[in-house]
């Protein structure tokens, strides 16, 4: 018989060491040990041993004898591969949304961009962050797709970090932006395929600024 309290316990466990794990702040090539998880956690060692062994699944932690799990993390060419995918994904998420979007996703979208156009005659970098994340995240809800919505959701946590870091770049909040309104343009003449093709694009761009960032941040090291 299930324990549920357990099973709930270890739930919260996996997703803060995933969420760390994610964001950087556990590094890969870290040895994270169920004794001090537990500690830190302030919970028994049985969800820690659960928790890491689902990280294990994902391959986001390998574990070692005699050293615990050891952080993988996501490598550079993990954040490749997953941008190639949400290129074809998330062009298909705008095409379907301009076949079949709804008033409110309308409302969602336009918002996400006016706001975002707002903050960038402030130059207020984080709140455009938030936006672009609401506006992908308005556009997996517009295409209608259960399933759709959901791979996307998980890819872009996972690498929610490397996002944030191709904003960083100067000048591409602003990029972005421009090419967001671009995108909701074509959603909202129903050009299904300029709308996969202006998504795919755009997230090309983000991919090469990201790219340069992590490189820049090596160097700096």
């Amino acid at each position: 018989m299930i324990n549920r309290g357990t099973a709930s316990l270890e739930a919260r466990v996996y997703g803060e060491l995933q969420d760390a794990i994610l964001q950087g702040i556990f590094h890969s090539g870290e040895a994270l040990t169920e004794n001090a998880l537990s500690e830190r956690l302030g919970v028994s060692r049985t969800p820690v041993r659960g928790a890491l062994s689902r990280l294990s699944e994902e391959g986001l932690v390998e574990l070692v004898p005699n050293r615990g799990a050891v952080v993988i993390g996501i490598t550079e060419e993990d954040i490749v591969d997953i941008y190639r995918i949400r290129m074809r994904l998330e062009g298909l998420a705008s095409a379907m949304a301009a076949e079949k979007i709804t008033e409110g996703d309308k409302r969602a979208l336009i918002e996400s961009v006016e706001l975002a156009e707002f903050y960038g005659q402030k130059n207020d970098a984080e709140h455009i962050k938030e936006l672009d994340t609401a506006f992908h995240k308005a556009i997996f809800r517009a295409s209608g797709s259960r399933t759709l919505e959901r791979i996307l959701t998980d890819l872009h946590r996972n690498t929610k970090a490397y996002r944030r870091v191709s904003l960083t770049i100067p000048g591409r909040p602003e990029q972005s932006t421009a090419e967001h309104r671009e995108i909701l343009n074509a959603i909202l003449r129903g050009d299904a395929a300029e709308a996969d093709r202006l998504t795919s694009l755009h997230i090309e761009h983000a991919l090469a600024n990201m790219l340069v960032a992590l490189r820049n941040a090596t160097n700096e090291t």
